[in-house]
């Protein structure tokens, strides 16, 4: 594992795409429990080297009932994005995770997590590395959350750009929240 994760933080195959340059960011550790498989880290986790150090990660740790120090533990804890870097921004926000980086490390990375018990997949590109029913939107999924429960979830980014998803779908606060925090605390106690 330490081996490969200083190939990685030497990684430089999007280079020249990333606005900010590569800063490859990631957590890991073979006793990893839980795997949050997210998209790509912003701006404010670029910069503070730090992922989900933003509003999102504030209402991602609330989803799940943890406390930043839980949340940024990797014994608990692995934080695998499809995208390392930050990709830089569009019109509507980030920019998709870039290509490059899901098929050079992301086998690798997860054949080097034994312990896992519980996959938690934010967001559609995450999702569509980790789900085969690409014919699904993202609502489609995330509403049939009980399919693969309670060893892959998939869930909406925790971005505040997606209070529109949330109001329009209580049943998510409603119904899967509450089972996600018990099952995420449950986990976590083995």
């Amino acid at each position: 594992m330490e081996a490969l994760l200083a190939k990685i933080n030497r990684c430089k195959i999007c280079q020249p795409h990333l606005p900010l340059g590569a800063r490859p960011l990631l957590q890991i550790s073979p006793n990893a429990k839980i795997l949050i498989a997210g998209q790509a880290p912003g701006r404010k986790a670029h910069e503070s080297r730090t992922a989900f150090d933003d509003a999102s990660g504030d209402r991602l740790r609330q989803w799940l009932g943890v406390s930043s120090q839980v949340f940024y533990d990797s014994q608990q804890i692995a934080l695998l994005p499809i995208g390392f870097c930050y990709p830089g921004s569009g019109k509507h926000g980030d920019l998709p995770p870039r290509p490059e980086c899901e098929p050079a490390w992301r086998a690798q990375l997860l054949s080097q997590l034994p312990n896992l018990s519980m996959t938690l997949v934010l967001g559609q590109y995450a999702q569509g590395y980790h789900f085969s029913d690409h014919h699904r939107s993202l609502t489609e999924r995330v509403l049939a959350w009980r399919d693969q429960w309670p060893t892959t979830v998939a869930l909406p980014h925790p971005s505040p750009r997606n209070n529109i998803w949330l109001r329009k779908n209580p049943w998510f606060a409603a119904e899967l929240l509450p089972a996600l925090k018990v099952q995420v605390a449950d986990v976590l106690d083995q």
